[in-house]
């Protein structure tokens, strides 16, 4: 029998300085966060690959 994560669910980060840039393409992540602890959007520091630099990647629906 499997256990449950419980509250975890995966959500997907995307960049918020690539669409201003002008470039095509898009920087996607995907993680997870628990909806007990954070259940506001979350904001991570996220390399992207595309600018080459690391920028704050938010948390999109």
């Amino acid at each position: 029998m499997a256990k449950s994560k419980g509250n975890r669910i995966q959500v997907i980060l995307e960049c918020t300085k690539h669409k201003a840039s002008g470039k095509p393409g898009t920087s996607r992540y995907i993680s997870t966060k628990s909806k007990k602890n954070t259940p506001d959007r979350l904001e991570l520091k996220k390399f992207n690959p595309i600018l080459k630099k690391m920028t704050i990647h938010k948390e999109i629906k």
